[in-house]
């Protein structure tokens, strides 16, 4: 690490973080990077000299404890401390990650129409680049400081678009949605998309492509692979986590999945990430997951990834799978439900976590059924295998609040809500 003072300005390069992620209640850092403290910003640049974070430091600023990350696909995420104790018990984390873009969370807080978040964004994205490089030429500064100065100077606004399209056009698509699990990692992985489209296209979707599955060839995923690890640079030590995408890619084959996870480990250099423990994402369906054979999860018990499935079931009703316009029996929900069950008991390395809707107006035996499930059908309390509770809406935020609360309380798995984010 190198601390260099300049007017106004600190430079401190190749601070080390943490090195793997945690659940606590105050602001932490991963992996390696590089800061720039002024009196009123704590600015964070990733390996690529790219802004990362922005943390305020004057009292205009919204919380000391809150501040902005810049995501992969080039969003701005607000991490909101308000009511830490309600948080956690809802939510797993001790933030809110506050989105600039419609989702389904049941809070209010909007950071992005304060003046001190705008500014924020528009001072480490124009301001403070120019300053840096003002700085940079009027000071005798050694060779790396003079370079990180420079370098933070070429990352503006339309570089940063043109990345973020860029990595959009590797993947041919954008990831609409993230697995809730991903939470574990701050959402932060590594995309690779092994399948488009998906089995049932259900009518509440909001997230849906409408093409019908299909799996990508070998080809296609090594090209991926290739386009990514150039485009992210040294910064790609800063990952160790992989989300293979994306909206049910168990239905591909048992051999393309363990084919796309182990590529990516080796070619993504996860064994040498700055960030300890890899975990593996990925998305399933009740027939997919009922289908797929046990010798699967033997060899994702095998990698060395902690791997994470997350079923979509939404209802054991079948009144409201129907409302749903979901083509699913609620016998095979069911099934999948007691299944993801016994594959958590049995595999150390594999968590199984499900989706259920959360709405008011569902039929009284949505409810009822997932009690039966969540309680009634567990001897006692288990916790691996969460329960995810999605609003379908915004409305009766409080009332929708009090039912998972509700529902919470009595389950014997661990159970939160299902915050969608995109990359």
């Amino acid at each position: 690490m190198q601390i260099k003072e300049l007017p106004d300005v600190t430079v401190i390069l190749d601070k080390q973080g943490a090195g793997h992620y945690q659940k606590v209640s105050y602001p932490i850092r991963y992996g390696r990077f590089s800061e720039v403290l002024t009196p009123d910003y704590l600015l964070q640049y990733d390996l690529n000299r790219e802004i990362k974070f922005i943390q305020g430091r004057n009292r205009n600023w919204p919380h000391p404890a809150e501040w902005l990350k810049r995501t992969l696909g080039n969003d701005w995420v607000y991490y909101f401390s308000g009511g830490y104790t309600s948080l956690f018990d809802s939510l797993g984390e001790y933030y809110l990650p506050c989105l600039p873009y419609p989702s389904n969370s049941l809070w209010n807080r909007d950071p992005f129409q304060e003046n001190q978040v705008r500014q924020g964004i528009e001072q480490a994205l124009d301001r403070i680049p120019d300053r840096l490089s003002r700085i940079a030429a009027a000071n005798r500064l050694d060779p790396a400081t003079r370079s990180f100065l420079e370098g933070i100077g070429t990352q503006g606004r339309k570089r940063l678009r043109e990345k973020a399209r860029t990595l959009f056009s590797v993947l041919q698509t954008r990831v609409t949605v993230l697995p809730p699990d991903s939470r574990h990692v701050d959402y932060e992985v590594l995309p690779l998309i092994i399948a488009d489209g998906c089995l049932y296209q259900c009518g509440f979707c909001r997230i849906k492509t409408g093409r019908a599955f299909a799996p990508r060839s070998r080809k296609a995923i090594l090209e991926q692979i290739a386009g990514i690890k150039a485009l992210l640079g040294p910064e790609i030590r800063n990952y160790s986590s992989l989300f293979l995408g994306q909206h049910d890619a168990l239905n591909c084959s048992p051999d393309l999945i363990e084919f796309a996870a182990c590529q990516a480990y080796q070619h993504f250099g996860f064994a040498d990430s700055f960030l300890r423990d890899p975990c593996l994402f990925f998305f399933g369906s009740a027939d997919s997951f009922l289908n797929c054979p046990d010798s699967l999860f033997r060899r994702l018990q095998g990698l060395p990834y902690k791997t994470y499935i997350n079923l979509g079931l939404e209802s054991v009703d079948q009144a409201t799978l129907d409302l749903l316009q979901k083509p699913l029996e609620a016998r095979k929900a069911k099934a999948a439900f007691q299944r993801s069950l016994e594959i958590n008991r049995e595999f150390s390395d594999i968590e199984i976590t499900v989706n259920f809707v959360l709405n008011h107006g569902l039929p009284e035996n949505h409810w009822t059924s997932l009690q039966d499930l969540t309680r009634a059908g567990l001897k006692h309390y288990y916790p691996k295998g969460a329960v995810y509770l999605s609003p379908l809406s915004r409305s009766n935020k409080q009332k929708q609040l009090q039912v998972f609360q509700k529902m919470k309380r009595l389950s014997r798995l661990p159970m939160y809500l299902y915050l969608i984010q995109r990359l």
